[in-house]
């Protein structure tokens, strides 16, 4: 069967496309990293988008429930990943009973929500007891540099290090890992060539609303997950912040 893709509108990754590849992959190198946590668990992702991500866990996990609030988003999950258990809901109040899941995943989504602490504490609430929350935010400090608002209008609030494990111990969890995503070699090249940022660049082209440069199309759509680096150096010069947290 074929599934018609979900149009690109700038609030969530879809994959399939050259153009959107560099945060395709991005997004990828994170759930690579982090699904070990998801072996043999029952696994609820809040907030699916798509679903590659919920999709990516499944093959590892005994069961992914995958939620997300947007009808569209959850009806298209559910028909192009047909071995996840696709919800309706709102992450404010998860459709789920109390210790039911073994891991929370949320990648890319809590700088959506209006009501962070309200769903950290409902995070907590579905996790059993030693279950992980694993969570991914782009780095306030090098993602809206220097300003008081998101530069995405689809962010509610962006986090530094800081301010997301504050997040995390308010709503009652452990923070086991404090990690930072960053550029590595081959992306670090990339960087050099596109004038200092290969994201710059890819920003100026949307913004500007022409044609793709064939040589950065080329650099971004060649983009693999393995060209992402995830360690707890340096985290305020992260471009991402990953996070994993404990039930006690």
């Amino acid at each position: 069967m074929t599934v018609e893709p979900l149009p690109l509108t700038g609030e969530r990754t879809v994959p399939g496309i050259a153009e959107e590849n560099y945060w395709f992959r991005r997004h990828e190198a994170a759930y690579l990293d982090l699904v070990h946590h998801c072996a043999g668990a029952v696994v609820l992702e809040a907030g699916c988008g798509e679903g590659y991500g919920a999709a990516l866990i499944a093959r590892h996990a005994a069961r992914v429930v995958a939620l997300d609030y947007d009808g569209q988003t959850a009806a298209h999950a559910a028909r192009a990943y047909p071995e996840l258990a696709v919800l309706r809901g709102n992450l404010a109040s998860l459709p789920l009973r109390d210790g039911s899941v073994d891991v929370v995943a949320n990648l890319q989504v809590i700088e959506h929500l209006w009501d962070q602490e309200g769903f950290l504490a409902e995070c907590a609430r579905v996790l059993r007891p030693g279950g992980r929350l694993l969570v991914t935010t782009p780095n306030r400090i090098t993602f809206s540099p220097g300003r008081d608002t998101p530069l995405n209008p689809f962010h509610t609030r962006e986090l530094a290090a800081g301010e997301l494990a504050g997040l995390l111990v308010g709503a009652g969890l452990g923070v086991e890992l404090l990690a930072g995503l960053r550029h590595g070699p081959r992306l670090r090249e990339l960087d050099a060539r596109f004038g200092g940022s290969v994201i710059d660049a890819q920003v100026a082209v949307v913004v500007d609303g022409g044609d793709w440069p064939a040589d950065l199309l080329d650099a971004v759509s060649g983009v693999r997950s393995e060209d992402f680096e995830i360690t707890t150096d340096d985290l305020d010069a992260s471009l991402d912040l990953v996070a994993v947290a404990v039930r006690a």
